[in-house]
C-alpha cells in the first residue's frame, strides 16, 4: 500500500471574525487567518505578536475554522502570510471553496505564485519603515486592477516619497495605491491636505478597527 501524503500544515497566530479595517474592502465582515513569521522588521509594526509563535495547524482544520464563521470574505494576513509555502495552497483552496479572498502581504517576496483569483493588497515601503531596501519592485510589473498597492507613510518625507513612487512607476494606472498615515506619527488631516493639494488619485487609508477597538488583537 502506498504511504499516504503528509498533510498540508501552516503556522497560525490566530483566526478571527471581525470588520475590514483596510482596503476597498473597509468595513465588510470578514475572517482574518493570521499566519505566524515576518522577515521584515518595520519601524511602526503593529503585529509584532505574529512574529513567532503560532499553532501549527492542517489545511483541513483551517479551512473548517474559516467555515465556521458563515462568512464568504477571507483575508490572509500576517506577519508576512507568503514566507510560509503552504500559504500558496490555502489561498487556492479558499477560491476554490467559492471565497472572496484577499493576502495582505509586505511586498518583500514574489507574488508571482499567488492564485490569479485572490486579491493582492501588496505594500511598498516607504524609508520611514526602515525596510525600503526590502521592496521587491519585479512585483509591481504584476499588479493588476484586481490588487492594491498600500504605501503606509510616517512623515511628510514618507509622503514625498511615495510622489515619486507613484509617478516614476506610474502606479496608480496599475491598480489603486493606497496612502496610510502610522498611527500615532502622521495626523490623518495631515495627509489629507498634501492629497487634495498635489490632486493625486490615490485613496486615503485610515485603520476603521482602531478606530473602532483600539489596538486590541484579534480585532
Amino acid at each position: 500500500m502506498p504511504s499516504s501524503a503528509r498533510p498540508v500544515t501552516l503556522r497560525i497566530t490566530e483566526i478571527f471574525h471581525s470588520l475590514q479595517g483596510e482596503t476597498s474592502r473597509t468595513g465588510l465582515p470578514t475572517v482574518f487567518v493570521r499566519l505566524t513569521g515576518c522577515p521584515l522588521r518595520c519601524t511602526w509594526c503593529d503585529t509584532e505578536y505574529s512574529f513567532t509563535g503560532g499553532t501549527t495547524r492542517t489545511l483541513e482544520d483551517v479551512l473548517a475554522e474559516i467555515a465556521s464563521h458563515q462568512c464568504q470574505t477571507v483575508c490572509v494576513t500576517g506577519g508576512e502570510p507568503l514566507a510560509q509555502k503552504s500559504c500558496l495552497t490555502l489561498l487556492t483552496a479558499l477560491c476554490d471553496a467559492g471565497y472572496s479572498v484577499s493576502l495582505e502581504t509586505s511586498g518583500a517576496l514574489d507574488i508571482g505564485g499567488v492564485d490569479p483569483r485572490v486579491s493582492r493588497i501588496v505594500d511598498l515601503k516607504a524609508p520611514g519603515s526602515g525596510e525600503e531596501a526590502r521592496n521587491l519592485l519585479s512585483n509591481i510589473a504584476l499588479l493588476t486592477p484586481q490588487d492594491e498597492l498600500k504605501l503606509v507613510l510616517a512623515s511628510e518625507a514618507d509622503y514625498a516619497w511615495a510622489k515619486a513612487q507613484i509617478a516614476e512607476h506610474d502606479l496608480t494606472r496599475r491598480c489603486p495605491v493606497l496612502l496610510a498615515p502610522v498611527q500615532g506619527q502622521l495626523e490623518p488631516a495631515a495627509l489629507a491636505a498634501w492629497i487634495l493639494r498635489d490632486k493625486l488619485p490615490v485613496r486615503l487609508q485610515v485603520q476603521l478597527h482602531k478606530i473602532i477597538w483600539g489596538n486590541e488583537p484579534g480585532r
